[in-house]
């Protein structure tokens, strides 16, 4: 038996060693523990977190950390379709549709959330600059999982307009966001040899990132509008529109501007440039299925439980999930009572912007991933791993707790008045 055990644990080494078999064994392994998960009521994305758990370091230890790390361009492309999808969302036609109220729900929610949590880390000593990503990060929701919440409820009406409005939105004012506060606080890490810039030099710098990697990527929407056109073959689009969404990617990260940035750019340039171009979301969606179950899977690995009694990532994580949850919900409450929008709103929004999961676990796996990571002292790494943990840890029980939170109010939502 004991032979046995070796002889598999020789072969799990060997082919561990080569990524297409590490990506197929994550695939269909993602697959199955997400199916089980939908038996229990639980999001796909549970499951695939769980997949990543499994087969991690922690557990089988089918995914190294060295194999972790040359998985990255995974994490890059989900990042790049998630940022395009949600510059997608911004119609000129539908922002004018969604009017004062979505923009001020969004802002205050936003608003709220950043402020409880960045306040609340800080009373616990942790560091300024990483209280800051939190707190940003916090402000991020789940758009995939409140869509697929109002598809199974077959829900309409103007709740749901509201609910479709504040999530777009949101997750665009949180990478806007993201993108300054990263290169704010990037910055101010002293280097390997100590040094530290000028506060003007990281406004300056972190203003000129965002304004070229909007510019990029708005450049880049232009482009492929104009070179798409006249293309009618769904598959020459999809194949042209994806090559050319892996390069943006590429040119972004090559010339260190916000792949995120760039990317939302381009989808928002290509959405109001012509409603043909509907065409190149509706053909990337293809691929969406596979990279995001890699990219759920591959956070999953991230997650060691083990870790996660460690009194140090409680007490943040658990400070990280209650105040985002305070700062959501009363966020929407505020905002709409001063709207004095209707009941049903007011009392029922702020749940459904529970849910956390694909833009969040983005972000912070973009800042672990990130070269200026890698050049700052020993002692700023541990927090680092801390804030990926504590980003997983709230994942992990928003995804388990905020969908069914949602749902219900989503069933109350259209119901009431």
């Amino acid at each position: 038996m004991h032979s046995i055990l070796l002889r598999l644990i020789e072969l799990r080494d060997l082919l561990s060693h080569h990524p297409l078999f590490t990506i197929g064994f994550l695939l269909v392994v993602g697959y199955f523990i997400g199916k089980i998960a939908t038996k229990f009521h639980l999001p796909e994305i549970t499951g695939y977190i769980f997949a990543g758990i499994i087969l991690g370091r922690t557990a089988l230890g089918i995914v190294s950390h060295e194999m972790g790390e040359s998985l990255t361009i995974i994490t890059e492309v989900a990042l790049g379709l998630i940022a395009l999808t949600i510059g997608g969302e911004f119609a000129w036609s539908k922002l004018k549709r969604m009017g004062a109220d979505v923009v001020l729900i969004t802002v205050v929610q936003i608003v709220a959330t950043i402020a409880a949590v960045f306040f609340g880390l800080i009373l616990f000593k942790m560091p300024i600059p990483f209280a800051i990503l939190l707190g940003v990060i916090a402000s991020a929701t789940a758009p995939a999982a409140t869509v697929a919440i109002v598809q199974s409820l077959r829900a309409r009406g103007p709740f749901v307009d509201y609910l479709y409005g504040v999530v777009a939105l949101d997750d665009a004012g949180c990478v806007i966001l993201f993108g300054i506060a990263f290169a704010v606080v990037s910055g101010s890490f002293p280097s390997a040899g100590g040094q530290v810039h000028s506060q003007w030099h990281i406004i300056q710098h972190a203003f000129l990132e965002v304004a070229i990697s909007i510019g990029a990527g708005a450049l880049a929407g232009v482009c492929l509008h104009f070179l798409i056109r006249n293309i009618r073959n769904k598959n020459e689009i999809f194949i042209f529109s994806l090559g050319f969404l892996f390069i943006i990617n590429a040119t972004a990260i090559v010339f260190h501007l916000s792949p995120l940035l760039t990317n939302m750019a381009a989808g928002a340039i290509l959405i109001n440039a012509s409603l043909d171009n509907l065409r190149v979301f509706s053909s990337i969606r293809q691929m969406t299925p596979p990279i995001y179950a890699l990219f759920f899977v591959i956070a999953g690995t991230e997650l060691n439980p083990a870790v996660l009694i460690r009194k140090e990532i409680l007490v943040f994580g658990s400070i990280y999930v209650v105040l985002r949850a305070l700062g959501k919900y009363l966020g929407v409450y505020s905002a709409c009572a001063i709207r004095k929008l209707p009941k049903s709103l007011k009392n029922n929004l702020g749940y459904c912007m529970l849910p956390q999961a694909g833009v969040a676990l983005g972000l912070v796996l973009l800042i672990e991933a990130s070269p200026i990571i890698h050049n700052i002292p020993e002692d700023q790494v541990h927090y680092i791993s801390l804030m990926v943990n504590i980003v997983l840890l709230s994942v992990f029980i928003n995804e388990i707790f905020g969908p069914p939170l949602a749902k219900m109010a989503v069933s109350r939502g259209i119901k009431e008045r």
